[in-house]
């Protein structure tokens, strides 16, 4: 594996040399590299960095003529301004290939019928996995500008055995069903992927999703930027990178270490991942901002790298609260203990230099003591929790957008 990597990182480099962004950045770079480890002398690359000044402008890191693109997507634009992001038709092929280990894991057939529920607008979102599956000779159904209610119709007459969507869409469709007096346990689904946003691998979500669907989850990372990196482990509590396509570091940055240091096996550490062929969109050690835990030889399954519980938060969006580190995908996980699919949302505040936490959720009075119980024993600090009317809160069939940071100049 490491030949393997070491080569197509040497293949990579050369071309990102030819390109703007990386034509000063690796001017000092003698190639070939002799070890992996020689990657570690390159500064890792934010998300600021490649992020363009001007509306419209694809991200730097996509310095070929443009003519030589064939795809278009663009970032969500949760850190600073909506990123187009380009890809080479060779570019694109290696995507799928990246998703074919997704549908491996989700041990998806040409006898499956699958439903894509999700509105296919410039995001990234199940593109990929719409194609990916296609070439495996899956029938898939898009069900973009539909009504939930209507994709749960669409699941039963067609008898869709595979369903792809997010962690949070897939409890909003078990809610809808059962207003509506659909049983899910008995639909044809069988396998849900989810991915976009935290809890696939995430037990007390994941198990809400098995539970209401009585179907299996399988989990996928991926970043528009980056490309389609992990997919979950077989026994739905992790994720692999996919190590042939992606060399992944495990690092803890501070002041001190501004370059990244490794970590131990398990202690917290942001995901620095190298994609290897996406040769039009070269990312040389980038800091996804995704706080991970990473052990080796998890299974004999997969050789690859395993993260427990995947993406346990962000490094941007995490809190210190009295010296406890708090991720919303923490939050997220207690909050789905009490109440399996009410709307929530985090808000982060700061009281006398102190970063504060409150949660809003639409739940009764007594479902929302027992939260703010359980948040207490589980963090060992007190997070207020308040109760806002049903139908109030924002929502979203993408990413849910549940983390509000009101800690700097932030929103009135």
């Amino acid at each position: 594996m490491e030949r393997r990597q070491l080569q197509r990182l040497n293949q990579l480099l050369a071309v990102a040399k030819e390109q703007p962004f990386y034509r000063v950045r690796l001017a000092d770079l003698t190639l070939p590299l002799t070890s992996l480890d020689q990657l570690g002398r390159l500064t890792p690359i934010t998300k600021q960095e490649i992020v363009p000044q001007v509306p419209g402008e694809p991200g730097k890191i996509f310095g070929l003529p443009r003519s030589r693109y064939t795809r278009f997507h663009q970032t969500s634009g949760t850190s600073g301004i909506p990123m187009p992001v380009l890809d080479t038709a060779e570019d694109w092929e290696w995507w799928l290939g990246c998703w074919q280990y997704v549908l491996d894991a989700a041990e998806a057939s040409r006898d499956d019928v699958a439903m894509m529920a999700f509105s296919f607008g410039p995001f990234i979102g199940f593109w990929t996995a719409h194609e990916a599956l296609v070439r495996r000779g899956a029938l898939v159904i898009p069900a973009g500008g539909m009504s939930s209610e209507a994709r749960l119709r669409m699941i039963e007459d067609h008898r869709c055995s595979l369903l792809c969507c997010t962690p949070t869409y897939a409890l909003h469709l078990a809610s809808v069903a059962a207003r509506i007096g659909i049983d899910l346990a008995s639909s044809p689904v069988r396998r849900i992927i989810v991915a976009g946003e935290p809890g696939g691998s995430i037990p007390a979500i994941r198990d809400r999703i098995e539970q209401s669907w009585g179907a299996r989850v399988v989990d996928h990372s991926g970043a528009s930027e980056v490309g389609a990196w992990g997919f979950g482990s077989p026994d739905g509590r992790g994720i692999h990178v996919i190590e042939s396509e992606f060399i992944a570091e495990l690092l803890h940055f501070d002041e001190a270490n501004p370059q990244g240091r490794l970590v131990a096996e398990g202690e917290p550490a942001e995901l620095v991942l190298t994609n290897l062929g996406r040769l039009g969109g070269p990312m040389i050690r980038y800091r996804s901002g995704d706080i991970v835990r990473g052990f080796r030889d998890h299974s004999q399954s997969s050789r690859f790298l395993w993260l427990e519980q995947g993406i346990l938060g962000r490094a941007d969006n995490m809190l210190v609260i009295r010296g406890v580190n708090v991720f919303p995908s923490s939050i997220e996980a207690i909050v789905r203990e009490v109440e399996d699919d009410a709307e929530f949302r985090m808000i982060a505040s700061r009281c006398d230099e102190m970063d504060q936490l409150e949660v809003e959720i639409e739940t009764t009075v007594e479902q929302a003591r027992d939260l703010a119980d359980r948040l207490r024993d589980r963090l060992a600090m007190r997070v207020e929790v308040r109760t806002v009317e049903v139908g109030s809160l924002p929502r979203s069939e993408a990413k849910a957008r549940r983390w509000i940071d009101r800690r700097g100049a932030g929103e009135p």
